[in-house]
């Protein structure tokens, strides 16, 4: 068993290695250029406001774009972010906006109903539906729309990066499990077949998006975005991914946040894909080390499998973050305190299907049928 840890361990750190090197190879490719540049509606669902709400949303403003409308959508006209959207109008009132205050409910999620409810607003065929707390550079929809340019192609995402909302150290940890665990086992994954999507972007066509039932297909289930993906690959279409990388803030000021928000990630990913979810407890390569440490006695070749495993892991955390422009993780400590935290909520996400989204309940669903 003891050799088992260890293999394991070392299984992950090389793991850890190849996903480094895909980011840095997805960082340093050349990006396409669109050879048309159509009207877009980019379509923002919003719901209350959190650290870097104003400054995830200006930064739609500020698009370097000939032309593309914003439409927000908000469920409770004495929602606080209906002053930030206020402001945001008023300082750039050369911008084409749309606001829609509707609280009609369409199934189980208030994200989709909020985007069903939005719709009518929407002018132009191109849509582009980001979450509230993504932060793009400039030429974030050129980029997009080169992507959705490309042959047999129903729908272009992105990745995106963890950005701390706080200087606590819960928004680091939260940070660190985007940019160093999720953004490179997204890359692997698509190295491996699959072609997921992110709420970051989802990028489509009005009349796709008639064809494959609308936003009211997506009504019923947890992960929207996954199941729109679900949709465009079983029309026979491809998701492509955008050659630009925005950020979403990691709001968790508190570990019990922090808790809940990765657990409701996990517990929705092993839903989805349960397989999958449960080959990736070898991206925490500390945990397997740490365990083969402790069962052989603290022997000699454990201890130096520990040290090795954590140094590999700082090395590589450091490569990606480098790759992608981040302030460097410079704290060894905080490898280890990562990887712990995330066997936790591994092992919590296997305890029930229950999650907390926005303060609502909801169940993790597997996205293959409306779970009623």
């Amino acid at each position: 068993m003891i050799i088992l840890f260890a293999v394991l361990a070392l299984i992950g750190v090389i793991q850890q290695l190849y996903g480094a090197h895909l980011v840095e190879r997805f960082c340093a490719a050349s990006p396409a250029t669109p050879k048309q540049r159509p009207s877009v509606s980019i379509l923002k669902p919003l719901h209350g406001v959190e650290p870097l709400t104003e400054l995830a949303l200006e930064s739609f403003f500020l698009l370097d774009y000939p032309d593309y409308q914003l439409v927000f959508g908000v469920q409770n006209e004495n929602d606080p972010v209906l002053g930030v959207i206020a402001r945001l109008r008023a300082r750039y009132p050369e911008r084409d906006t749309a606001l829609m205050v509707n609280d009609t409910p369409h199934g189980s999620n208030r994200k989709v109903a909020n985007l069903i409810n939005m719709r009518p607003l929407a002018k132009h065929e191109i849509l582009v539906i980001a979450d509230a707390d993504v932060h793009v550079p400039p030429y974030y929809l050129e980029r997009v729309v080169a992507a959705l340019e490309t042959p047999e192609t129903g729908l272009v995402t992105s990745l995106y990066t963890g950005l701390p909302g706080t200087a606590e150290l819960p928004a680091r940890l939260g940070a660190m499990q985007i940019n160093q665990t999720f953004l490179p086992g997204f890359l692997m994954a698509r190295q491996l077949g699959r072609q997921d999507c992110t709420g970051a972007t989802m990028a489509i066509r009005k009349l796709l998006l008639t064809q494959l039932g609308g936003l009211e297909a997506l009504s019923g289930h947890l992960a929207d975005d996954q199941v729109l993906g679900r949709l465009v690959l079983k029309a026979g279409l491809k998701i492509k991914l955008a050659n630009v990388i925005p950020a979403t803030t990691i709001p968790e000021a508190d570990f019990a946040a922090l808790f809940r928000h990765e657990l409701r990630w996990a517990r929705t990913i092993r839903a989805l894909v349960p397989l999958a979810y449960a080959g990736s407890i070898l991206q925490i390569p500390l945990l397997w080390a740490a365990l083969a440490l402790v069962c052989s006695g603290l022997e000699l070749w454990s201890v130096f499998l520990f040290l090795g495993v954590w140094a590999v892991r700082v090395v590589a955390g450091w490569r990606t973050e480098t790759s992608l422009r981040l302030p460097r993780t410079g704290e060894f400590w905080l490898f280890l305190l990562r990887d712990c935290f995330s066997a936790i909520i591994y092992i919590a996400s296997f305890t029930g299907n229950r999650v907390n989204w926005r303060g609502q309940s909801m169940t993790a669903d597997s996205g293959r049928s409306d779970p009623g």
